[in-house]
């Protein structure tokens, strides 16, 4: 069984600028994931070309089922607005995304907690401090029936802004101690690992650097469990991707 997480930045390729949908395809079939994250996801947007791309990877993987989840809804610059929920099933939005090969028993949208005002941060090649205000954070959680038996799997993809990921991964790591089976979350979490273990209190399934993709030097994607016993990696299987769109390199990890 094959897990993967992967923060696509909605398809668009670094090299050149542009977001090619069948490219994007062809990623995710390189990757032959079971289970599949996927972070910054487009749905309806003009710089996707329109596409849902949770579509795309679900036909490019063979997926029984996915679940797209909006964090904002309308179209960047223009109409961006927090997602409820409760969008037209074809709304333009942007947000994260799971995927399986195996069936689902139950989804459930976890809303994070956001960043009330606005954060002075540091960029490299600025002098001053720029404030920032972070868009909206959600989870998308599924009861899935596995090879392994009941798993619960997470996807989310958590602020930048230090401090408030912690909290926001201490309210998913709660919420998922009501889950059945084994947990295991995935995602984007925008901290490196030892912080990431330590406030979810689970442990790595995959040990890689992802960021940033040409000369990765952290780890700031995971894949992570509280159960490693129920939840068995071979050594060495985990590993981080180079594909052909994204900032950040794909992780998976084999059991």
């Amino acid at each position: 069984m094959r897990l993967a997480t992967f923060n696509i930045l909605h398809g668009l390729s670094p090299e050149d600028g542009r977001v090619d949908v069948d490219r994007f395809a062809d990623a995710v079939r390189l990757l032959d994931a079971d289970v599949l994250a996927l972070q910054e996801v487009d749905r309806s947007q003009d710089r996707s070309g329109h596409a849902d791309l949770t579509g795309v990877a679900a036909e490019a993987m063979g997926a029984l089922e996915h679940r797209f989840v909006a964090a904002l809804s309308g179209t960047p610059g223009a109409t961006w607005r927090p997602a409820t929920g409760t969008e037209p099933a074809d709304a333009a939005g942007y947000g994260i995304a799971l995927l399986s090969r195996y069936p689902v028993l139950a989804w459930e949208t976890i809303r994070l907690p956001p960043v009330p005002v606005s954060v002075p941060m540091t960029f490299a090649g600025r002098r001053r401090p720029v404030l920032v205000h972070d868009e909206p954070r959600v989870a998308v959680t599924a009861l899935m029936d596995t090879p392994r038996g009941q798993v619960t799997v997470a996807a989310v993809h958590l602020t930048f802004i230090p401090g408030w990921n912690a909290r926001q991964l201490r309210r998913l790591s709660s919420a998922l101690r009501t889950g059945a089976g084994p947990v295991v979350l995935m995602g984007d979490l925008n901290m490196g690992v030892r912080p990431a273990t330590r406030l979810s209190r689970m442990q790595p399934l995959a040990l890689a650097p992802t960021f940033p993709v040409d000369h990765p030097r952290r780890q700031i994607d995971h894949i992570l469990t509280d159960d490693l016993t129920g939840l068995a990696a071979a050594p060495g299987v985990g590993r981080s991707h180079r594909l052909a769109l994204s900032d950040h390199r794909a992780l998976s990890v084999d059991l």
